[in-house]
């Protein structure tokens, strides 16, 4: 489900920071789109996902649940090429991503896992190393400041990774991924195992990101209460298909039966 090998991690780390920005979005503005998206399963042959559509405007903080099996970690992985989706199914900012280098493409659609997995050595270690992939060392300063993003204490940087706890193990992999400096941000259930506290602070620097980078971010969440505390808009997926597509504040209004037990069992 929200669970990744260190293969995918290392995967998703592997970026080409020496290549050339994109020029921002006009604020507002489609970032990605998805469009009439399938994915069959290998084993069994059945749709995971049903001609999925989708628009991430630039600067959003999108909220993906639905009940267990329903595609949304199948549907995040999709958008930067962790499974190979159709061509002319996935867009960002109006390129499709099938005709992007893969590298280039998960330097600026970064992912945050269920599950924080680091790498041994020092938390700076871990910070440094998808730069270091490519030949640039980020400097303390430079750590600092991504540790501080990512609301951990940059004094914690000389610490061994291995000595952190869950929740600051999370905030480390997502100072990981910010050290990429990408325009989207995925996260696949990224506080499921944490603590209230932690949660907390996770989502904090979420809509820290989105103040301060305006930058696009996709959550996926088992909890409807956490979506309703940090997305702007709402995506309801059951079954494969994208039934409700609502503001927070108006989820109470999802006319689809399976959304709207799913929101009553979850409330």
């Amino acid at each position: 489900m929200g669970t990744s090998s260190e293969e995918d991690i290392r995967a998703q780390l592997l970026v080409d920071i020496d290549l050339p920005s994109t020029p921002p979005s006009v604020p507002g503005a489609v970032k990605m789109s998805v469009r009439s998206l399938c994915k069959a399963s290998e084993k069994s042959g059945e749709q995971i996902l049903k001609g999925v559509s989708l628009e991430l405007a630039l600067g959003q903080v999108v909220g993906i649940i639905g009940p267990s099996g329903s595609g949304k970690s199948t549907l995040l992985r999709a958008l930067n090429r962790l499974w190979e989706p159709t061509a002319g199914a996935v867009f960002l900012d109006g390129a499709d991503i099938r005709s992007l280098d893969v590298l280039a493409l998960r330097r600026r659609v970064g992912m945050l896992f269920q599950l924080p997995a680091l790498f041994e050595g020092t938390v700076a270690d871990n910070v440094r190393y998808g730069p270091e992939l490519r030949g640039k060392k980020l400097s303390d300063i430079e750590v600092g400041n991504l540790l501080s993003m990512a609301d951990i204490d940059p004094s914690l940087s000389s610490k061994p990774a291995s000595d952190l706890s869950v929740g600051q193990a999370q905030r480390v992999a997502l100072a990981r991924t910010l050290a990429n400096n990408p325009e989207v941000l995925l996260l696949d259930e990224p506080t499921s195992a944490l603590d209230p506290i932690s949660t907390q602070n996770i989502e904090e620097a979420i809509v820290r990101l989105k103040k301060t980078k305006g930058m696009t971010v996709v959550i996926v969440s088992h909890s409807v209460k956490q979506v309703q505390r940090i997305a702007d808009v709402v995506c309801l997926l059951v079954a494969g298909e994208v039934v409700e597509v609502l503001s927070p504040s108006l989820l109470s209004q999802a006319r689809h039966p399976m959304a709207r037990r799913f929101l009553e069992l979850s409330g």
